[in-house]
């Protein structure tokens, strides 16, 4: 039996409402040389009989006690025989070319170890007119992901071989497990990246999603992810006060802030850890690049010259007794 090119995996955990769409919206693919690796995490809903309604041989189910998403994909990965693997959750949709263009392009391009999509953004059922447009180039790609997660999570298609060597997704507890993966495939230099510039995949917005609720410990890990990235690529300690300044401006966290910040540090810092990134092409280190950078250090010092008018601002209407606004 001839093994499969693509495993997609797709981890389910009570995801009756959207999960028929889902699973169709991969089996409707216009590249077919592919299996679906489902892992229903204990689910306790009707999503077990939607997929048992489901009779395709590239289907390959597998139940569980729950044991949390990291834990499924992981699993997931262990199962897949593909050279490629594919992420889907189970409630979002992939458009019918999808796998199309993305293995086409890994194909054509060995130097890149995984690639993403832009994506239309859904308000549940309904399609908005918002979407996440990420960098699509390796060099502006790689220096956002310094700072965060710039993949539509449901959108990429990663090399199997890549993740052989890095690793798998942490199942540690309150993780952000793509941003952690990303960075460790960043900080290791395994591989080029990019965003397909076309929406291939509809991302779903939906009450209860981690990125609606994100408490104020997630938000710390990926700060802390952040700085070691940064860190790692400039050659600076991560005790540098420009390594942690410049990760908690990028997320306006400025009770982390060490003091007042060095900006011409922190913009110094930036063109080396670029560098470090930087392409067989040079394509870290070039134009596009350079205009990341200027526009990265102009959102982090806007946000910390409002926060300061702001203090002021407070502590004025505070001394003079006046009601807030």
């Amino acid at each position: 039996m001839d093994l499969p090119l693509v495993s997609v995996v797709l981890p389910v955990y009570n995801c009756e409402k959207y999960l028929e769409e889902s699973i169709s919206s991969i089996l409707a693919q216009s590249y077919g040389d592919f299996e679906l690796i489902i892992i229903n995490d204990g689910s306790t809903d009707g999503s077990s009989a939607i997929i048992a309604g489901f009779n395709d041989p590239r289907i390959r189910l597998f139940d569980q006690e729950n044991r949390g998403l990291s834990a499924s994909l992981n699993r997931s990965i262990c199962l897949a025989r593909g050279r490629y693997l594919a992420r889907q959750d189970a409630d979002d949709v992939s458009f019918p070319d999808r796998l199309t263009r993305q293995v086409e392009f890994l194909e054509n391009h060995p130097e890149y170890c995984m690639v993403g999509a832009w994506s239309q953004i859904w308000q549940e059922a309904v399609p908005t007119r918002r979407s996440h447009r990420h960098p699509e180039k390796n060099g502006a790609l790689k220096f956002n992901l310094l700072f965060d997660s710039y993949f539509v999570h449901s959108s990429v298609m990663l090399r199997k071989s890549v993740l052989d060597s890095v690793g798998f997704y942490t199942e540690k507890p309150g993780q952000p497990e793509d941003y952690q993966l990303w960075s460790r495939m960043l900080r290791g230099g395994y591989g080029r990246m990019a965003n397909l510039p076309h929406q291939l995949v509809a991302y779903r917005e939906v009450e209860g999603s981690i990125c609606r609720l994100a408490s104020r410990s997630f938000s710390d890990e990926v700060i802390n992810l952040s700085m070691a990235n940064l860190a790692a690529c400039s050659g600076r300690p991560i005790s540098d006060p420009a390594v942690g300044d410049l990760a908690a401006l990028a997320h306006h966290a400025f009770c982390r802030l060490s003091g007042a910040p060095d900006f011409s540090s922190m913009l110094a810092l930036m063109f080396v850890a670029a560098a470090k990134l930087q392409g067989d092409d040079g394509s870290c280190s070039g134009g596009g690049v350079r205009k990341e950078i200027y526009l990265r250090y102009a959102r982090v010092r806007g946000a910390y010259m409002l926060h300061l008018w702001q203090s002021f601002y407070y502590r004025v209407r505070k001394r003079l007794n006046l009601p807030q606004l």
